[in-house]
């Protein structure tokens, strides 16, 4: 993932544009995984600010990413004002743009502080198994990547629902999660593994309220946007609680809602998503 995140800075004289190239992860369906490229997208604008953080993105995720191509960002520096810069990144293959988003800068400003609480009764995450602890000897390959080759440890608060869904048919959930390894002492470098790591099980509040797993046959799913908002630092090498709820699906889509706490019980990030989810039964 760090190396993913490591873009190459291009010297473009035809373009206006700060112009960077980035390379593409593997990944089992053969998609570029959405939260890679949302990360190497605010990766792309952080390298055009200075002195300032980043505390929004908003994003929208126009076509399936090929993972065997590498990808270009433009970034076009839309403003700078006194307290606050905004940049619009598009990302691009074969010419084509595949993700668009606009970030928002702010200089820290002190004023009005408070936020939601931190759940109360939530087991150690210690104390709950690993994917890899779950899936087992599993050999298919999707299998394979949750368990191995996701750079995040990340632990259900209950049962996950990977193969089956347990218990009742609710739109929330909760999932500890952390990098495996420790990354370097980069704000800048965290708050975009942040970003990556918000994509991953955003969507399984909207699946689990109707009974539906990962392994379900014929579920299609596909983020359509991703906005985000950056409340307070975070090390993501360190366990953060990734709350989640959908409170609607309709149209052949979902809407999924997130609150991100570190261990020590303060919000750092708030998310919301909404995803494409389509079930071959219901399409009939």
């Amino acid at each position: 993932m760090i190396s993913t995140l490591d873009l190459e800075k291009l010297d473009d004289p035809s373009s206006k544009e700060d112009v960077f190239l980035g390379p593409s992860q593997w990944m089992p369906h053969g998609r570029v995984f959405g939260g890679q490229v949302l990360a190497q997208s605010l990766v792309a604008a952080t390298r055009t600010i200075e002195n300032r953080k980043v505390h929004s993105m908003h994003g929208y995720f126009l076509r399936p990413g090929d993972i065997n191509l590498p990808i270009k960002f433009s970034v076009d520096r839309l403003r700078d004002g006194r307290s606050f810069s905004t940049r619009r990144v598009q990302a691009f293959q074969k010419d084509e743009a595949i993700f668009s988003m606009i970030a928002s800068f702010q200089v820290h400003d002190p004023g009005l502080e408070h936020q939601d609480d931190f759940p109360t009764d939530v087991p150690d995450p210690e104390s709950l198994p690993s994917a890899a602890d779950v899936m087992g000897d599993n050999p298919h390959p999707v299998a394979q990547y949750w368990s191995k080759a996701r750079p995040f440890d990340m632990r259900h608060v209950g049962s996950p629902i990977y193969f089956k869904v347990e218990g009742k048919p609710v739109a929330h959930q909760a999932v500890w999660l952390k990098a495996l390894g420790d990354l370097p002492d980069q704000p800048e470098l965290h708050t975009a593994a942040l970003a990556y790591a918000s994509d991953y099980s955003i969507l399984e509040s909207i699946y689990r309220r109707h009974g539906i797993a990962w392994s379900h046959p014929g579920l299609k799913s596909a983020s359509l946007d991703h906005a985000m908002w950056f409340h307070r630092p975070a090390r993501v090498d360190q366990w953060m609680l990734y709350v989640q709820e959908s409170p609607s699906a309709q149209g052949g889509r979902g809407l999924a809602l997130g609150k991100i706490f570190n261990g020590r019980g303060e919000l750092i990030a708030t998310v919301a998503q909404e995803g494409m989810v389509r079930i071959p039964e219901l399409a009939k």
